[in-house]
This record gives C-alpha cells, structure tokens and sequence, in this order.
C-alpha cells in the first residue's frame, strides 16, 4: 500500500534547497506498517537548472569576449574605478560584490589569475609565482589597476549591450566589445556538471599576425605558448579540439659530469610539485639523485646532483619517462555561444573573434561617423545663424513659437547644402548661443572647423568602406605598441618517445637456480646474473632447445638446466646468438645463428626442430654480433676418418630463430671446445641526427652522420668554444648551442677564429683533439671571448671583411689556414689574424683534399653471397652455395 502526499507549490521566491527542506518538514509521519512514499516534481527541474547555471554563469567563458561573469565583473568594476592609479584590490573586489553573488574569496581568486598573466592588469605587490606556486599575498596589501592595453581594447561603453545586475541595482555588460582574442591569448580552464573546457594560452604576437592573414584570406597555424616556457610537441594537438594532445617538457640541460639543471617547466606544473615528483621516483628506484637544490626566483633553476657513476643522460630521459618533467596536457575548445554550449578548435575561435573585431571596429566608426555629421551639421547652422544675423529677427518676437519660428524662416535661404532637415532640437540649440560668442565670432576660423570636420567625415568613411584594411592596420599597430617583450616562449619541438625500459634505472638484482629452473629478484642465495628494473623483461633458454620471454618477477620456474638467462630488449638487433643442437636423441647436428626479436611474453620458442630428446650442444650470446672458432670433437667411430674439426661462425649467415640451421655432423659430437674469440661479424651501424627532436636514431631519420664501429666516436663543438668527442649513444642530449657534430677523424685537424676582449684582438689556431674523453674549451677563458667560425675541414678558407676606417674600405682577405699557422696545442693562443678592424668573418669554400684510403676489412658481413656451411660425412667442413 503507498500514499501519495499533496504537496504545496514550490514557491518561486525560495531556492530549491529551501523548497526540499519546506517540503520535507510538512511530511506527516507514516504509520509504522507504511514505509513506501512517493515524492513527486521534488527533483524534475533542480538538477538541470543548476547544471545549466554552472555552466553559463560560472565554469566555461563566453565566445564574445572570452571572459567567464565574474572575470566580466571585474573587469567592468576596474574601469568604473578607473582614475589611472593603483586600487587595493579589495576595494576592487568589494566593488565587482555589487554585480557578482558569490563572494569575495571566489573574486579575489580570479583577479589573481588574471593578474599572473600579465596582459590586462598592471600589478603591484606581491601577486606569487606562477613557476614555484606561491600564492599572492592577501588583497588588502597588494595593487591592481587596468593596463593600456586593457583600456584600449575591451572597453567601449556606446557599442556595450547592457543588462541589470542580480539585484536590479546596477547595469552590467553582457559581453564586452573585446577588439582581440583574448581567449586564446590568456587561455581557459574550467569545470562544470556534466562539462569542462581547457582552451591553452597562446603567443600574444601569433595571434595578431594569425588575425591579419585570416584577414587577408591566407593559411594559418596556431600552437600554444606557456608562460612556464618549457618545451612542447604539437603534433597531435588536434586544433586544441576534444582527443588532441600536447606533451610539454621540462628545459634539462647537463651542468657538469654529476649535476643536471632544470631552467624551465611544464605548463600546469610549478616547481614544488615538479621536485616532489622526482623525489617520488627517486624512493620507487626509477631514478637515482643525490640531492635537489631549488634556486628559483625571478627564473627556474633547479638543480639535481647525480652519485657518481649515474649518466646524466640516461637520467633526463628518465626523469621524462617517470617524472612530471613530461606531462601530456588534452586540450578542449568548449565555449558558450547563444547560452549553449559550443565545441570547436582554436582556429575557429581565432576566425570568429577577428571578424568580431572587424564587426565591433566598423560599429565604431559608424558612431563616429554619426557624431561628425552632427557636428558638421551643427557648425554649419551656427556660421548661418550669425553670419546672417538671423538672430535679429528674434527681437520682436514675443512667443516662444514665434522666435524658433523667425529662426527656422530665416534659416532656410541658406541651408540647401545640409545633409539632413533642420528639427526643433536645432533650433533650441541656436537659441542658447551666448551673445559672448555670437560677439566673437570669427568667420575664417568657423569655416576651417568645418573644413577639418568635412576631411575627418571622408576618413571615417573611406575607413568604413575599407574596414579590412582598417582592421589590419588596427592589429598592426597592436601588435607594435604592446608586442614587445611578447614573444614565444616555449619552444616546439618533436619528441622522441622515450621507451621506459631502457631508461629505468637498474635498481634491482636477477638471479638464476640453473639445475631448478628458476629466475627471479628473490633468489639472493643463487648466481648472479645482472641488474635489472621491475618492468625488465628476461630471456631464457633451456638445454632442451626451448626459449622464453618472461617479466621480472620476485621467483618463477621456467624450465630445468636454464643454460642461458639475461636482460631483455625487444629492439636491440645486434646481439646474435650462436647455437650448436642434436636434432632429437640421436640424430644429427645443425649449427645456426640467429637474434631474437618479435616475440610474444611467457610463449615458449623450439628453437631446434621439435623431436623429442633434442638438445643444444654449445650456446653463446654475442652483444656485438661476434663470431668465435669452435672445434668439434666426434666420438670414437670405424668409419670416421677425422674426429675433430673447427667451426668458424663467421662463415655463416645470420637467419631467424626458427631457422633450421645447416648440417654440423650426422655423427655423434663428443664434446664441443672454444678455440678462437671472434670479431663482429655485423656491418658497421649507420647513425642519422635528427635534428627535429635533438636525438641520435638507427631508423634512417635526419642526416646520415656515418658508419660507425664500437670504437668510434662523435665530434661535437659548441658556440661556446668547447669540443668533445663522445660514443654515440642513443640516448645522447645534444645542447641547443652546439654547431658542429660528425663522426669524429683521429689525426683530422680543427681550424678556429676567435675574438679575446681582453686582448682585443682576432686570433687563428689549428689543433687536434688531445683527450678524447674529456671536454675541452679552445678559445680564451674569458667570459666574453666569442667564436666566430670553426671548421673540421683538412684545407679551409675564410673571407675576412674589414669595417671602413676614416671613410676608406680596405679590400677584403682570404685566410687559407693551412699556410697561415701550424698545427699546434688545444690550449695554444694561435696567431693574431689581423690589426684591422674586422666587419665580417666568413666561411669560404674549403680547398680539396683527399684523406688517406682506410683500409677495406676482411670481416664477412651479413649482405655477402648466401653460402650455408656443409659438413661432409667423413667429418671435413666445406661451403657449399645454394
């Protein structure tokens, strides 16, 4: 049984909490054998107001102006109390309490956040810190007032719809005639029911010259700019609609061999939560520091202090990989257009608030326009009315009709050249000239009023029917008055994805029970095998021919006599493993080499062929494509004339793991021994530099740097006057003022020309690289020394332009640097290039040169002819081609 209760209406005047709790209150209490009541309308409508509210009056801005009401509020409070000095900025905000209802805290919260971004609000005080996360101090003791740009651009009071504020006390703007975009400029983020919006900031000055081409009909492309600076990657930022993505990073440059410096952060992060995040991964073992030093004022500087024997290089990709020196921020363009919610990119938003503007511009100069006409109207009706002392006629007349009667007659001999009829109002406004002025009339300069009045009329016009030329030249001279110090700070940049098992740091121990089968970080008591991280994966291989990829674990059984275990990397195609197997119980050998990649986690792999009884007869595992001797031992039998032979690798080519391998011996192997440690056996490996991302590749990606061999290195010079040179790791970080990188030529001689201030004087040198392994500074210790040119060629010459002196030009020179000085020592001054004064260095073309031949290795690479190694029956090896 249920009863329904009779509800009184919800009254209009209350908020619905108070029309639930009047409600709840005139419930009568149920009989204790009826516990079922329905509560009819008491929710239908609540939640979707409120969500709507939130919505438009709180979470998203509106598409007009880009501001949120209460950043509107505050704005409009600021011109109000406009003077051109500093106002408290509690003032300001108990101002903006007449026109928005939700408090101070809500007020004062959100003129900090536009304080921060410097672009409407000249601040004073202490406003925090968008790079630490300080928080302003409290608005009784800091200073606001409206910038120059802020007045000349959001403030139009005759072209400004308005409405009432909330309690009908005020007029508030609707919008406000906002002549930029603004949104895109200062960004926006926001939450509401159901709904959310994240519009990125972005360069002051690429929007204006984004507004212009829209303008001008051209191509355009918009990428956001953070005032954290940092790096970004807009590959995939999708216009900043919903699914785009841009990853920021942190600016990590090495200091020395053990300390990193971190000099700008990801948008969206500060400083505190940046350390907190690496101190984070410090304790889980993903990375490993010593110490953090935040040094941040004015600029970021963080500084991280590595132990000793850490690469500062593994170290900054993982603190990109396990820290927020990398976050990946999702854009969502979602703004409020007609009171609904509108989804669109930053393109459109930029195309609609330029037309806007071109909108708001014309709107301008037609209100302008009307104004001179009617003073042009009024000037010539003033210079009629005395110049023909139509004000004499007044004198007899005893009415008030009768004056403004004798006015209008006598007005109208004079007025065909107006452009509009004479009213009531115009002769009301002749009446009340002063005799002073009438008395002082000067023809000449009434008539120059007008003519100044007639040109400003054809300027405003022509504006009007040129407005989009008007426009360009309103965003042009934006851009000019307020574009300084404006521009981009963060810099775009494609990232390489940084693959978090080659990063991670080693924090852990694996270890093997070969006879038991088991591996594992637990097995503290069994043999070593090597360091490994928790998301490593393993490789083993069993006696029986059976290979497994496994994930670290604390212990896990994988097989009996494990006879190889090792850390795995599923990229990594130059570790070959050679493998001698008995094809079942007893049947034939077949040697094969073969890498591993391509496989499925915890599958098992036979890598012989499958008989039962199989077994591998002598394993290892190259890092570097090596290739031994072996010597092969047969067991006593009549009818086998030889019983030991070697085995050269390197004579076999390298296939897949499921190859079957070429014939050893159909007899029985007695024992397999290690002669001869061999060489790689693999082609040198080609390095490309991309200098899109700043990073070393094997993909064939940027410029071709080499071949390189275990032993070769990488020359780099910097614009700074320092050189190394360095094994070429993938994982290197290049520094941005770095000029020279190739493959480094042991005996090659580097040619310089340098600036000393404190001699004052140009310098020539040429040197060899003295140490190899340790970084090095050729030009002057002085803080000020400058490197003009630098090059790696055997003959090089350079141009050498004089300034004029006196008013004479001296002829340029030519500078061959092998005839002007010797090799000598890295640290040695070199020779003065001149006692001119230098206007310009530059690099010629250098002289040929042929450098020795290298000499061709005998190594058997990977691409020679197919040959598969034949094993006769009396045991002798042989090549046979198929």
């Amino acid at each position: 049984m249920s009863n329904e209760i009779n509800q009184d209406p919800i009254d209009a005047n209350l908020s619905p909490l108070e029309n639930e709790e009047n409600e709840l209150q005139n419930e009568p209490i149920e009989p204790a054998n009826e516990s079922i009541i329905r509560v009819t309308g008491m929710y239908q409508e609540w939640f979707l107001d409120y969500a709507s509210y939130v919505i438009l009056e709180r979470a998203v801005p509106a598409i007009e102006d880009g501001f949120k009401p209460v950043q509107r509020r505050i704005m409009h409070s600021m011109k109000e109390l406009d003077d051109g000095r500093y106002n408290k900025v509690a003032n300001v905000v108990g101002h903006t309490m007449q026109y928005h209802p939700h408090g101070d805290q809500s007020i004062a919260d959100a003129i900090v956040q536009i304080g921060q971004k410097d672009l409407l609000i000249d601040t004073q005080g202490n406003w925090g810190n968008v790079y630490t996360g300080d928080e302003a101090a409290a608005s009784r003791y800091i200073e606001a007032r409206l910038s120059k740009f802020a007045l000349e651009v959001l403030y139009s009071p005759k072209i400004t719809h308005w409405q009432l504020s909330y309690d009908g006390r005020k007029n508030e703007p609707i919008n406000l005639p906002v002549k930029f975009p603004l949104l895109l400029a200062q960004g926006a983020e926001g939450i509401a029911v159901g709904l959310s919006t994240k519009v990125l900031p972005h360069n002051f000055n690429e929007l204006i010259d984004a507004s212009i081409k829209i303008l001008k009909n051209k191509p355009f492309t918009l990428y956001p700019d953070f005032p954290t600076q940092g790096i970004a990657d807009v590959s995939n930022y999708n216009d900043g609609m919903r699914g785009g993505r841009v990853r920021v990073r942190a600016k990590i440059s090495q200091l020395d061999k053990s300390t990193l410096v971190i000099t700008q952060i990801p948008f969206s992060t500060n400083t505190s939560s940046l350390i907190d995040s690496i101190l984070k991964a410090n304790e889980k073992g993903k990375i490993k520091i010593k110490k953090i030093e935040d040094n941040t004022a004015a600029e970021v500087e963080i500084l991280i202090h590595l132990p000793s024997g850490v690469s500062p290089d593994k170290t900054i990709d993982a603190l990109y990989a396990f820290t927020n020196c990398e976050v990946s921020i999702a854009p969502l363009g979602c703004v409020i257009q007609d009171n609904k919610p509108l989804f669109i990119g930053v393109s459109e938003m930029l195309k609609r608030s330029t037309h806007q503007t071109v909108d708001l511009l014309k709107k301008e100069l037609e209100i302008e326009l009307g104004e001179l006409e009617e003073m042009w109207h009024y000037a010539n009706l003033e210079r009629i009315f005395i110049e023909n002392r139509i004000y004499h006629r007044i004198e007899e007349e005893e009415t008030w009709e009768g004056v403004l009667h004798a006015i209008d007659t006598g007005l109208q001999p004079h007025i065909g050249h107006l452009r509009r009829a004479v009213t009531q109002d115009d002769l009301v406004r002749l009446t009340e000239i002063r005799i002073k002025r009438i008395s002082r009339f000067d023809l000449d300069k009434a008539q120059e009023k007008i003519d100044a009045l007639e040109g400003d009329i054809e300027r405003v016009k022509y504006n009007i029917e040129h407005i989009i030329d008007f426009a360009i030249n309103y965003f042009s001279q934006l851009k000019e008055k307020y574009g300084k110090g404006k521009e981009r700070k963060t810099e775009l940049r494609s990232f390489d994805t940084i693959e978090a098992t080659k990063v991670v740091l080693r924090n852990t121990k694996l270890y093997v029970n070969r006879a038991e089968g088991f591996i594992g970080t637990g097995l503290k008591k069994d043999e070593y095998v090597a360091d490994c991280s928790d998301i490593d994966d393993v490789v083993v291989f069993l006696r029986n021919g059976e290979m497994v990829i496994t994930k670290v674990d604390d212990k896990k059984f994988i097989g009996k006599d494990i006879i190889h275990v090792a850390v795995f990397d599923k990229n990594d195609k130059r570790t070959i493993y050679n493998m001698i197997y008995r094809d079942g119980k007893s049947g034939a050998s077949y040697v094969k080499r073969f890498n591993v990649n391509g496989v499925t986690r915890d599958k098992v792999y036979d890598l012989t062929q499958g008989k039962p009884g199989s077994q591998i007869l002598y394993f290892s595992a190259n890092p570097n494509g090596e290739a031994e001797v072996v010597t092969v031992l047969l067991r006593q039998l009549s009818n086998v004339k030889k019983l030991k032979f070697d085995l050269d690798f390197a004579e076999l080519l390298i296939k897949g793991r499921s190859s079957k391998g070429n014939l050893v011996s159909k007899y029985s192997i007695k024992k397999i021994e290690l002669k001869e440690k061999g060489i790689s056996t693999l082609r040198p490996r080609k390095i490309w530099f991309d200098d899109a991302v700043m990073r070393l590749n094997v993909d064939g990606r940027g410029e071709l740097l080499g071949e390189f061999k275990p032993e070769d290195r990488l020359l780099i010079i910097s614009q700074s006057g320092k050189l190394k040179t360095i094994v070429p790791e993938l994982t290197t970080h290049f520094d941005d003022d770095m000029i020279v990188l190739e493959k480094w030529i042991k005996g090659k001689p580097i040619s310089a020309i340098y600036f000393d201030p404190e001699k004052d004087k140009y310098f020539v040198k040429r040197f060899m690289v003295e140490n190899e392994n340790k970084e090095e500074l050729f030009i002057s210790e002085h803080p000020y020394a400058r490197l003009e040119i630098v090059s790696t060629d055997y003959r090089p010459m350079a141009e050498v332009i004089f300034a004029k002196s006196k008013g004479v030009q001296k002829e340029s020179i030519t500078v061959n640097f092998e005839e002007f000085i010797a090799v000598k020592g890295i640290k040695a001054q070199g020779n003065q290039l001149t006692s001119d004064k230098i206007k310009n260095i530059n690099l010629l073309e250098s002289l040929p040169y042929e450098p020795p031949v290298e000499e061709v290795s005998t190594t058997l690479f990977e691409d020679l002819d197919e040959s598969i190694l034949q094993i006769e029956e009396d045991g002798q090896m042989g090549l046979k081609l198929e």
